[in-house]
């Protein structure tokens, strides 16, 4: 697998000021709050989301620096984030992210939600300070994207008749959104042409959801060691994802399986087996591959650099995952 730092390598010091005032940012006055989000920001996270920020900050802002508005909207993604992360871990009543204790098992449920709360008005309150309304109007819809997506899975849970399409949707409001926006947002920063900002959204769009595809394979291929959480835990909640909408046109019963919600025994070692059976991860794996090739045609937009190299790297480093 390609290695991030290695990647990341054009931002790797914009990511380490980054990480610095994060913590400062959110070192709120309540004590467990501040150790909430130092446990947060410490969890060992990639820092993909503000690292696409910067790397599109740096490959629109040729021959100059980045502004300091560049860097708080990093730092704003990564909260953002942390914070959508925090409240999916309450609702999926977690453990561990990362191998390391979430902030629910650490504190409890209600700490939890106000920690994710907190961080969500936070960023909106450096966002506003951005001084920019495009900007401001963007990643608002990200936060309003991300309790959509949770809505709609909510409702969906053990849904057997869910589309691909439908699918795809919620995963752009989990996880597409906010990397499509803040790299269109990075680019508006930068004083770039229409044509180039929507561009980068769309490379950010397609790079998104071949992210979260990419996870829903391995929550069926990876180890529990990988993937911090237990193998095939999105199933065993109702989270049906592309491996079980391509398996269930293959294999009927599967949906008998999954409508009565593995309540009888062996019902969840026969749905892994079936899915593993079928040809519903190899198409799930062709799905991600065509995002990730057209989030690479839209960087075509941009002039040669390190940072717009990067990436083009990180559209192969998101497949990479998969092997």
């Amino acid at each position: 697998m390609i290695s991030t730092t290695s990647l990341l390598a054009p931002v790797e010091r914009d990511l380490h000021i980054l990480t610095d005032n994060l913590k400062q940012l959110v070192g709120a006055r309540h004590p467990i709050l501040r150790a909430a989000a130092e446990h947060l920001f410490d969890a060992g996270g990639k820092r993909i989301r503000p690292a696409i920020v910067l790397l599109v900050a740096r490959a629109t802002v040729q021959g100059e620096d980045i502004t300091q508005r560049h860097r708080r909207l990093a730092e704003i993604t990564e909260m953002i984030h942390t914070a959508s992360l925090v409240h999916d871990d309450v609702l999926d009543e977690a453990d561990l992210r990362r191998n390391v204790p979430t902030v629910n098992s650490l504190f409890d449920n209600r700490i939890a939600v106000l920690s994710g709360d907190f961080l969500f008005a936070q960023s909106s309150w450096y966002l506003a300070n951005l001084d920019n309304l495009e900007v401001v109007k963007l990643l608002s819809e990200v936060i309003r994207d991300f309790a959509e997506g949770e809505i709609l899975q909510g409702l969906n849970r053990f849904d057997t008749s869910i589309s691909l399409d439908a699918y795809l949707e919620k995963s752009y409001y989990k996880t597409a959104s906010l990397i499509a926006n803040s790299a269109k947002a990075a680019a508006i920063l930068s004083e770039v042409n229409e044509d180039k900002a929507v561009a980068l959204y769309e490379y950010g769009r397609n790079l998104g959801l071949a992210f979260q595809i990419v996870d829903d394979i391995l929550d069926f291929t990876g180890s529990t060691q990988v993937l911090g959480k237990p193998a095939g835990s999105d199933l065993v909640s109702g989270n049906l994802t592309a491996p079980v909408i391509y398996a269930m046109e293959e294999k009927p019963y599967l949906e008998v399986i999954i409508e009565r919600e593995f309540s009888e025994e062996n019902d969840l070692e026969q749905a892994l087996a079936m899915i593993q059976d079928s040809q519903g991860i190899s198409k799930t794996k062709k799905l991600a591959k065509k995002h990730a090739h057209q989030a690479k045609e839209y960087l075509d937009c941009l002039a040669p650099s390190d940072s717009a190299l990067a990436l083009g790297e990180l559209t192969d480093y998101v497949l990479s995952r998969l092997y």
